[in-house]
């Protein structure tokens, strides 16, 4: 059972000041002067109330790649960076395409208590774009897989995609694509443009990601069903969801906070923190997600947190691994990159943190408003500091960051899952329920 706790003075997504009292995993009441016998009292005075922060896009590397990240180690940084729940890719070892893995996952999460742990299941066996993997027996397992991809590897044969959108569509599921032709790619090291002419590096051309997409939304449209673009990154993209949603298909599209902020500029310097797939785009397509994210064009900011050992970086561009940990950081990009800049205020940013991706997913008792008798699923933000983003502000098990040394605003304070204080003060709670 967790602790009572009276929050006082906090701003409700970052307008008006309030007390909040949690009790039995809940909010119990919202109002001025409250107190409560025998309660903890924090002093929130100044903090940015938001509801736990949801990320659709996380590589847990649990089961086989604990070398990177675990279960344990993962939801711990989630919970730094105010996260209260995570949807954990498939890219295991196994890979999670049956209800036994998924169910692993699940207790993992539970077990480690820092963050909701929602395992997404592989769209075909191996992850191999073959054939259909158990589709229906991760949705009725204990994990109640809602969500189904292939993650890194695109679902690129379109009868296979077909019929994946089919058979979600029985049990209200979502197919979320990694929208990556792989003949167009093939080789590709970094984005097709200036800077990879200038470089001698192989391109990853912008028509590679758009086409899928164009695909993908007129197969939906067809079948009628749901589909997730994961990780959109260029301004192609954006006009493709905006005439898509037009239309009227039922389609939700991903940035990534990396993709709302860096371009491909950084690549000059060879570092390859700045590797990542999709690749590090223009300024123009920087422009163009934030806009579109603004709009509504694109639903949700969700991380693709992606760890890898220091030597699967320390290396050789063409050699390195792809990816980027970021769940430490994403709220504090997100503030940088839009709420500073106008283009979102912190309503906004519960809504494409929280309860958009909650939606997206089907996870019941996260995104929700902040009210009385809601899940007591809490992040409490300063936005009044700023430092430099270090190694000491992650709480993985890997570094690939590609924003040590970097001005960020902001900071995690606290954070509450289900009522448990996972984040005090702006550290991780070592021992829950110590």
């Amino acid at each position: 059972m967790s602790e009572t706790l009276v929050i006082t003075g906090a701003r409700l997504l970052g307008a008006e000041s309030a007390d909040l009292i949690i009790e039995d995993g809940r909010i119990a009441e919202i109002g001025s002067g409250l107190s409560r016998g025998g309660a903890r009292v924090i002093d929130a005075a100044g903090l940015i109330a938001l509801p736990g922060l949801v990320d659709l896009h996380t590589h847990l590397r649990e089961p086989g790649y604990e070398a990177s990240e675990t279960i344990l180690s993962g939801t711990r940084a989630a919970a730094a960076g105010g996260f209260t729940a995570v949807f954990a890719m498939p890219n295991t070892s196994p890979v999670a395409d049956t209800a036994g893995v998924v169910e692993q996952e699940l207790a993992l999460g539970e077990a480690a208590g820092y963050a909701t742990v929602q395992p997404i299941g592989a769209v075909t066996v191996g992850q191999k774009g073959e054939r259909l993997a158990e589709l229906g027996a991760m949705a009725t397992s204990r994990a109640q897989v809602r969500v189904f991809s292939d993650d890194g590897f695109c679902v690129w044969d379109p009868l296979i995609m077909r019929r994946a959108l089919e058979y979600v569509k029985s049990f209200g599921g979502v197919i979320a694509q990694h929208a990556q032709d792989p003949r167009l790619t093939e080789g590709a090291q970094m984005n097709e443009g200036t800077v990879s002419a200038e470089l001698g590096l192989t391109g990853w051309p912008a028509v590679a990601e758009e086409s899928i997409i164009a695909r993908d939304v007129l197969l939906a449209e067809h079948v009628g069903s749901r589909l997730h673009v994961c990780h959109l990154s260029t301004a192609g993209s954006v006009d493709i969801i905006r005439w898509a949603k037009k239309r009227g298909v039922n389609v939700t599209a991903e940035v990534t906070p990396h993709h709302l902020l860096l371009t491909d500029e950084l690549v000059r310097g060879y570092d390859a923190r700045f590797k990542v797939n999709p690749p590090l785009r223009r300024e123009e397509d920087v422009l163009a997600v934030r806009e579109g994210l603004a709009d509504g064009t694109i639903d949700i900011v969700a991380t693709d947190h992606a760890p890898h050992p220091s030597e699967h970086k320390a290396c050789e561009w063409p050699a390195a691994a792809n990816g980027m940990v970021g769940l430490e950081s994403a709220l504090r990009v997100v503030h940088q990159a839009m709420v500073q800049t106008g283009l979102l205020d912190w309503s906004d940013v519960a809504r494409v943190m929280s309860a958009a991706p909650a939606r997206i997913g089907g996870l019941a008792g996260h995104g929700t408003p902040l009210e009385v008798g809601q899940p007591a699923q809490l992040a409490l933000y300063d936005a009044a500091v700023d430092g430099v983003f270090t190694e000491a502000d992650l709480r993985g098990r890997s570094t690939n960051s590609p924003y040590l040394g970097r001005e960020l605003p902001g900071r995690v304070q606290y954070t509450l899952h289900g009522g448990v204080l996972t984040v005090d003060g702006g550290a991780v709670v070592e021992e829950l329920g110590a």
